[in-house]
């Protein structure tokens, strides 16, 4: 290896490392927010009965940002999570179904002209 090539390779590791480092401290965010989302969804699930979707929805997309994150940390992956790359898109869920709310029927409507 020239001297080229070993003074690129340690760039780019420090460049990593600072990255690395970034992406610990949006873990612990992230962290945070996806225990705001299980204690939110274990109220919602006592209230209601049944899980809301949209949680549902943002629980997943969350764990999965999080497990790109450590994928990334870890060596296993050399692409940045989200800002660098797409959200994750969340998955059909495999438990309980979510709790729905039926639309509002539409109201009747005079079809007399009003004066």
């Amino acid at each position: 290896m020239s001297e080229i090539d070993k003074e690129q390779a340690r760039e780019s590791i420090l460049l990593r490392v600072l990255w690395m480092l970034l992406f610990a401290i949006i873990w612990q965010l992230a962290e945070l927010t996806l225990a705001a989302v299980v204690l939110l969804q274990l109220g919602y699930r006592l209230f209601y009965g049944a899980p809301s979707a949209s949680l549902l929805g943002f629980g997943d997309s969350l764990s999965q940002y999080l497990a790109q994150i450590g994928r990334f940390g870890t060596f296993n992956s050399d692409e940045k999570p989200w800002p660098f790359a797409d959200w994750p898109t969340a998955r059909a869920p495999q438990g309980e179904m979510p709790h729905s709310i039926p639309p509002a029927p539409h109201p009747v409507r005079d079809e007399e002209p009003k004066l």
